[in-house]
């Protein structure tokens, strides 16, 4: 089914008030201020308002995903996924920003945050969630993490959910380079992560452009000596470079909905990069805008993997 989303512009962010099916082509006046939205609806994760300058409940666990995370499967196209825990996922979430930046909270990134939170503790990670972290605070807690010891995990997640521009994030405070936070992991940096695979989820604008749309007729007994120390890297992001990223304030961004649904009823049998083929599926497909708003309406997302994955990767199950 596609879902549609009526959109408003407010202060430099687009704002919907309320959700509707695209065929059933219904009209709702919009509310043309700054104060409370008596509806809940979506917002784009950019940063116009920036000036430039340098716990919901666990569910039980899938069958198999206690002790070890699964058997070595023995193919050397696989990560290996025999090791005592499967890895850590960890999440930074930033909902509410600095009043000096002129930013309105970003209504349903909770929710998001509570999706993946169940999603990757379903999968058997050990979650990490930060909200509401500053620049300094967010390069502090993952050079921390990146300096554990990482020895008996098979993989590592970071899910980033935040304004964001191309190739910068914001904290609350400020933004960051988005290569300055990933680049803690690299291999020359955090050693016991080599040969594994570290998957980065981020779910922010990459820059200002509206998609119109068209209609259409590892392991560490490798024998080999060196790696690249960009290898076994998975960069997840919620939109192509330069767009907005869309966001709806009562169910969340559609990239995490669509990641999160994707990952529950795939992660038993696809591999990850089918997964994200999917995920991309239902991004492109089942979302799209309708507004009053001139200029915003029968807008279209598409997410954008980039992978330096060097085998396949399965979750355990």
């Amino acid at each position: 089914m596609l879902v549609s989303w009526t959109l408003t512009h407010l202060g430099g962010e687009v704002t919907s008030l309320h959700l509707h099916h695209l065929w059933s082509r219904k009209r709702i006046t919009m509310l043309e201020n700054r104060g409370d939205a008596e509806e809940l609806g979506d917002s784009v994760d950019g940063n116009s308002c920036f000036p430039r300058q340098s716990k919901a409940p666990n569910p039980p666990d899938k069958a198999g995903r206690e002790g070890k995370a699964g058997a070595g499967s023995g193919d050397a196209n696989r990560y290996r996924m025999d090791y005592q825990s499967i890895g850590t996922c960890v999440i930074i979430n930033n909902k509410n920003f600095h009043e000096s930046k002129g930013q309105k909270p970003r209504e349903g990134t909770n929710v998001d945050a509570d999706a993946v939170e169940r999603t990757f503790r379903g999968l058997g990670y050990k979650i990490r969630r930060e909200d509401d972290r500053t620049v300094g605070e967010m390069e502090a807690l993952l050079h921390t993490v990146s300096q554990e010891d990482h020895s008996r995990s098979a993989s590592f997640v970071c899910v980033l959910l935040s304004h964001g521009g191309e190739g910068t994030f914001y904290g609350t405070d400020a933004f960051t380079e988005l290569k300055k936070l990933t680049g803690m992991f690299r291999g020359d940096r955090c050693k016991t992560l080599v040969a594994k695979p570290k998957l980065f989820f981020i779910q922010a604008c990459r820059g200002t452009i509206l998609d119109h749309g068209i209609q259409t007729d590892s392991s560490s007994d490798e024998s080999w000596d060196r790696i690249p120390v960009e290898a076994d890297f998975l960069y997840a992001h919620s939109t192509a470079p330069g767009y907005y990223s869309w966001r709806n304030e009562g169910k969340g961004s559609w990239f995490m909905q669509a990641l999160c649904g994707m990952l529950n009823e795939h992660s038993n049998k696809l591999e990850l990069m089918q997964i994200m083929t999917r995920v991309n599926h239902k991004v492109a497909l089942d979302f799209e805008s309708a507004s009053s708003t001139p200029g915003f309406s029968a807008k279209k997302q598409i997410p954008c993997i980039i992978s330096m994955l060097t085998k396949d990767f399965y979750f355990p199950c």
